[in-house]
């Protein structure tokens, strides 16, 4: 494979479902105001051999479906496209091609059972788990009019402050209003670390010329519930959460909190950061 003109990859795994296809739509939609590439991948497992099987066709079938939705992309959208297969695992592929091709994103579209790579539950959040990327999370829910209104919760979770560069960037890159949405804690001690945090983050917006408003959850209820709820009231089109990487589960199940937000029933797309271990890359600006 080639590497695209342009500097900036999002990559775009799919089974060629619908809601994959709502991936690469929303990534080249992004792609055409970032003058980025995106780079359609499929990862050749024995989802993919079974499928094959059942409808009668050969390996090539992967790679001519590829090419065939590169070129209608290409053409709508006018930006640059690659395609590729690897064989092995979803979990370990994306990952490894992520850092291969020096992606800057992974849109991720994940589905119930439609779809025959099971890109749902357990196996999509362990893929955003090993991502080195960011990895935008997206249902059937259309790219609508860019990211406009962008939720931001903040708790006393400290990594919650790395989140602070990519919102700048995408608040820049459409025009967006932040909405700092801070969680209340009974806790003196931890609702301190609270006002802490968003304090740093107000200063960053500020010191960038970033449109940004404040709303305190209530003293009672869900966090991932009440930011849920908030989110739709604003008609958010993005949500960013940091993942809670240190859950103990051998099966890469992540927290409650962030099953509730990626998989919110209102299908608002959640940008999912790994904490620390960000990404190597960023956007200036």
């Amino acid at each position: 494979m080639n590497k695209a003109e342009n500097q900036y990859i999002i990559l775009i795994p799919t089974d060629f479902s619908d809601v994959c296809q709502n991936a690469i739509t929303h990534g080249a939609e992004i792609a055409r105001d970032l003058n980025d590439s995106i780079c359609l991948l499929h990862v050749i497992n024995k989802d993919t051999r079974e499928h094959l099987k059942k409808i009668n066709k050969e390996l090539d079938y992967i790679l001519d479906r590829l090419r065939e939705i590169a070129d209608a992309t290409e053409k709508k959208y006018n930006i640059h496209v690659i395609y590729m297969t690897r064989e092995g695992s979803i979990f370990t592929k994306i990952p490894e091609v992520a850092t291969e091709i020096n992606a800057s994103l992974v849109m991720l579209g994940t589905h119930g059972k439609v779809g025959f790579q099971n890109l749902i539950g357990s196996f999509a959040l362990k893929v955003i788990l090993k991502s080195p990327v960011p990895v935008i999370v997206v249902q059937k829910r259309s790219f609508g009019e860019e990211y406009k209104n962008i939720v931001f919760p903040i708790s006393d979770f400290m990594e919650d402050r790395q989140k602070v560069k990519w919102a700048i960037f995408l608040a820049k890159t459409f025009n967006s209003t932040i909405h700092l949405f801070q969680k209340y804690d009974s806790d003196p001690g931890r609702q301190s670390r609270i006002n802490i945090v968003t304090g740093h983050i107000r200063e960053a917006f500020d010191s960038n010329g970033i449109s940004y408003l404040v709303e305190n959850a209530g003293k009672h209820g869900n966090f991932a519930t009440q930011v849920l709820e908030y989110a739709v009231s604003q008609r958010a089109d993005l949500i960013i959460i940091m993942t809670d990487t240190e859950v103990p589960d051998p099966r890469f199940r992540l927290a409650p909190w962030d099953e509730t937000m990626i998989f919110n029933t209102s299908q608002i797309p959640v940008m999912c950061l790994n904490p620390l271990v960000l990404s190597s890359f960023y956007y200036e600006f």
